[in-house]
């Protein structure tokens, strides 16, 4: 069984304590997935000041909100959460049907924009960093990610502090630390999303294989990570 390196956690619990130092008000876009849950322990358990927060986009499965009330047990507080302008999404359904997304790729990202996007933009404002949990090994559309760099279109630094970690160390944390996480783990689900867009992942499969299946690899992504950054 893979083991996470120790100095790699270290590195990641010293990058954070650096940005609570020198990028206050930080925060972290928790998707609730299994590394951003590491990320999740290492802020909470150091008692870091930097916001978390993540968003629901009304099609999130409920496993995602059981682990929601997991996270407010096991650490004592409730995450930010950011939800997209209902008169967006409105307009959008009645546009393009409750699930357009599956008519094409333009359509399923003008989805996104709706319920991550801006959202997101919202959630950033006024903030001087962001971190993701993000890593290389993730898909072909984040082999080169930087651990740090400055996000021209938000306006502020970005960080990655899990960028070089590998699945296997990230499940190794989980396991070690007994953090919580998302039951559809169990289930095959290697990255979760809206219900109607995430499958369960077969052997051999890439990791983002059950995101957006109907999509060609290069176009997987929501528009929350673009690639507009300054290292």
């Amino acid at each position: 069984m893979t083991d996470v390196v120790p100095q790699k956690v270290e590195a990641a619990r010293s990058l954070l304590r650096r940005i609570a130092r020198e990028f206050a008000p930080a925060t972290f876009a928790n998707s609730l997935g299994a590394e951003d849950m590491v990320l999740t322990d290492l802020i909470f358990t150091d008692a870091l000041p930097i916001e978390v927060f993540t968003l629901d986009t009304g099609r999130l499965p409920n496993e995602t909100y059981v682990l929601l009330d997991a996270i407010a047990t096991r650490y004592g507080t409730r995450l930010r959460v950011m939800f997209p302008r209902s008169e967006a999404v409105e307009a959008y359904v009645a546009s393009h049907g409750v699930n357009g997304f599956y008519n094409g790729v333009e359509l399923r990202k003008a989805c996104c924009h709706i319920r991550k996007v801006e959202p997101l933009r919202r959630a950033l404002a006024g903030r001087k960093a962001w971190i993701t949990g993000l890593r290389r090994e993730q898909s072909v559309t984040r082999g080169d990610l930087a651990d740090e760099s400055f996000d021209t279109e938000h306006g502020l630094m970005k960080f990655n502090p899990l960028a070089d970690w590998s699945h296997e160390e990230v499940w190794a944390y989980i396991r070690t630390h007994a953090v919580p996480y998302n039951a559809l783990h169990d289930q095959g689900y290697l990255s979760i999303g809206c219900a109607p867009c995430t499958r369960a992942v077969a052997a051999g499969e890439d990791i983002r294989a059950g995101r957006w299946w109907w999509e060609n690899p290069e176009s997987k992504e929501c528009g929350l990570h673009l690639r507009r950054v300054a290292v």
